[in-house]
């Protein structure tokens, strides 16, 4: 590369980055003046900016700041957005209690990812008393709006008879429901009941196919891979992994965060 070339590409990315910038100031000095006057969203956003950094410091406390003024309007996103602050303990005290409180805000009016936070919380028992059967309802209520974390869980719920009455079946249909939106724990546990016929038919490249791909995105569901693979033929395997790296994921609109 010559140098005239690397001094016009210099140049290049030195005006794309003051162009960034000079975007990002622009944003931030629009939501500053829409959430001053109160505007929900533009409160919200605002947090959004503080806590990426994103055309201004990063600055925790300050995102808290503006994801409570949303909040306490009302807007979902910002109590879900709250709520994961006191989890995480960034820019306030950590505090599960409050956690929990900011979810079940956000959870109440159908914000899906606040749900299964909030059924997380119950399943451990963390800033709410522990109780299965409430974890299992707010899974339920995500995995049915399409969040893959909520339809996992879910399915994880009917497996071990936790907060529901154990069905094979219905944990199946959960596992598969997160699998098909490229799930990896639901992969290979989908893998694993096709293996051994349970709430679905006994089918060895089914599971192969299912481990295949838990295995492509973590390689510590290989071992299962690799012992489902045992019981095929070299056609079989072959054209089964083939049909894995052909495979696409089905996508579910899932919420902001």
């Amino acid at each position: 590369m010559s140098k005239k070339t690397i001094i016009f590409l210099s140049a290049i990315l030195f005006v794309a980055f003051v162009c960034f910038a000079l975007l990002a100031s622009l944003e931030m000095t629009h939501f500053r003046k829409s959430a001053e006057q109160g505007d929900a969203e533009a409160q919200h956003s605002l947090g959004q900016m503080y806590r990426q950094g994103r055309g201004v410091k990063q600055d925790y406390a300050e995102a808290v700041q503006w994801y409570r003024k949303a909040a306490e309007q009302g807007l979902a996103v910002a109590q879900h957005n709250l709520g994961v602050m006191y989890r995480e303990g960034e820019g306030v005290a950590q505090d599960d209690a409050e956690a929990a409180k900011w979810y079940r805000k956000a959870a109440e009016q159908g914000y899906a990812a606040a749900q299964y936070n909030l059924g997380a919380m119950y399943r451990e028992g963390e800033g709410v008393a522990q109780d299965d059967a409430e974890a299992a309802k707010w899974y339920r209520k995500a995995a049915e709006q399409g969040l893959a974390l909520g339809q996992y869980n879910l399915g994880v719920m009917y497996w071990e008879g936790e907060g529901v009455a154990q069905d094979d079946a219905k944990a199946a249909k959960w596992y598969r429901k997160a699998a098909e939106q490229g799930y990896a724990e639901a992969q290979n546990n989908l893998g694993v009941m096709c293996y051994l016929g349970r709430g679905v038919a006994q089918d060895y490249t089914e599971a192969y196919f299912w481990a295949n791909l838990a295995a492509a995105q973590n390689l510590k569901h290989s071992k299962a891979r690799d012992f489902f693979a045992q019981k095929l033929p070299s056609d079989v395997l072959a054209a089964t992994e083939k049909r894995a790296r052909e495979w696409q994921p089905k996508t579910a609109e899932q919420p902001d965060q």
